[in-house]
């Protein structure tokens, strides 16, 4: 099989300048210097196919930024290798860059005082597009987004998510094979995510491109991704499917009680859990194959008024891996890095 992006050993390390405060410590640092290093993307391999979506999920600061600036050639590695289509991604050649595009959330790519329709045609000739193809293209998209009457208005005028989508349209203007989406629905609303991950989707579908996406919102993760790669401290601790993901991850479901005639002592359910005195609403997150236990439990001392089982939400069961990972430090419980799909 062939793959559209290979990484063998990559990793980036940085280096920073530490100083204490004071006029003196300042003057000192001329002389000496107390340098800090801090891994941002320990040695990884990675191989992704063609036509994924790739969910890219972790911590502030865990490497998912740090990866998208590599693969798309921003920065230099610290070691090792990659391909992006055969090209080496630092070399930054124009066959290269004519075949990936970044949206990085929180930085514009587009002009900020002009409409986004100027700006588009200013990307059409940086491209060397055929032009009434890419305002074809335009029109198509913003068809689809549903924003063509933003097309002529500068871009400081628009909301958040009406800016968010002139940049994708942006970054879709010269058809990518390789799109990476740092975020790109940070700071918006309900409709506007669900409008974003619908345009997403149908885009997919339609044209097969690569897609790297990074997001603190696990809807559209669970939603669009074929593929998903925990990052946690600089390394990936899981590379799979989402549905293997949750298999995988500790099973839990949201109980909540509401009892008619509450224990007048503290009453222990699990080794974890316990039902306090004189508590007439119990709620808590619970171990799958310890529900029926704990529900033998509280019923055994009460009857109830109301009771609720609920799933517990994907944003929640990635956050509890993550917490469990930066507990254990270096025992964190890893999948191999060199999975492919």
């Amino acid at each position: 099989m062939s793959y559209v992006i290979e990484c063998n050993n990559l990793s980036r390390v940085y280096e920073s300048y530490r100083k204490e405060e004071g006029l003196i410590n300042s003057l000192r640092g001329f002389w000496k210097r107390n340098y800090v290093s801090k891994t941002a993307l320990a040695p990884t391999d990675l191989k992704i196919a063609g036509g994924q979506i790739i969910g890219l999920v972790g911590a502030n600061g865990g490497g998912k930024t740090t990866l998208l600036k590599l693969l798309s050639g921003l920065i230099y590695p610290s070691s090792g290798e990659a391909k992006i289509l055969g090209f080496n991604p630092w070399d930054r050649k124009p066959e290269f860059l004519r075949r990936i595009s970044i949206l990085l959330g929180q930085k514009n790519q587009l002009w900020w005082d002009i409409p986004a329709a100027d700006s588009y045609n200013l990307l059409m000739r940086i491209y060397d597009l055929d032009l009434a193809q890419a305002r074809k293209r335009v029109k198509d998209l913003s068809e689809i987004l549903q924003c063509q009457d933003q097309l002529h208005v500068q871009l400081r005028r628009l909301s958040l998510g009406e800016r968010m989508k002139m940049e994708i349209i942006g970054a879709l203007l010269h058809k990518p094979d390789v799109l990476f989406l740092d975020e790109p629905t940070i700071g918006l609303d309900i409709v506007a995510q669900t409008s974003i991950r619908e345009f997403l989707i149908e885009y997919v579908s339609d044209h097969d491109p690569t897609v790297i996406l990074t997001s603190h919102y696990m809807d559209d993760i669970s939603q669009l991704a074929d593929r998903l790669l925990l990052i946690s401290q600089g390394s990936i601790v899981y590379d799979g499917s989402v549905p293997g993901f949750l298999n995988r991850a500790e099973n839990k479901q949201k109980l909540s009680v509401e009892l008619k005639r509450p224990p007048t002592t503290d009453m222990s359910l699990t080794e974890t859990l316990t039902l306090k005195a004189n508590e007439k609403i119990f709620t808590a997150e619970v171990a799958a194959d310890e529900m029926g236990l704990v529900l033998e439990k509280i019923l055994s001392v009460s009857s109830v008024h109301d009771l609720k089982i609920e799933e517990v939400d994907f944003e929640e069961v990635i956050r509890d891996f993550l917490q469990k990972g930066l507990r254990n430090g270096a025992n964190v419980d890893r999948l191999p890095t060199r999975v492919s799909i």
